[in-house]
């Protein structure tokens, strides 16, 4: 698990009010934040091929989100 590193995510708890952080909870909220990235990197990769683009732009990216997290 985890391929980034966790001080970011602290800072982003911290950032949005967090006194403290325990580790366990730093860990989920980590593991959950990869696992959304990684959705959206997914799904943005697919949304350039679509296109006939190896490279994956801003759009791609937004679109992606939108399509994970907006559909409604």
């Amino acid at each position: 698990m985890g391929i980034l590193p966790k001080m970011p995510f602290e800072r982003i708890l911290k950032k949005a009010g967090a006194k403290r952080v325990s580790q366990s909870s730093l860990d989920q909220f980590a593991a959950i934040m990869e696992e959304k990235m990684n959705k959206i990197s997914v799904e943005a990769i697919i949304l350039a091929k679509h296109a006939g683009r190896k490279t994956i732009n801003i759009d791609d990216v937004r679109m992606a989100k939108r399509k994970l997290y907006y559909n409604f």
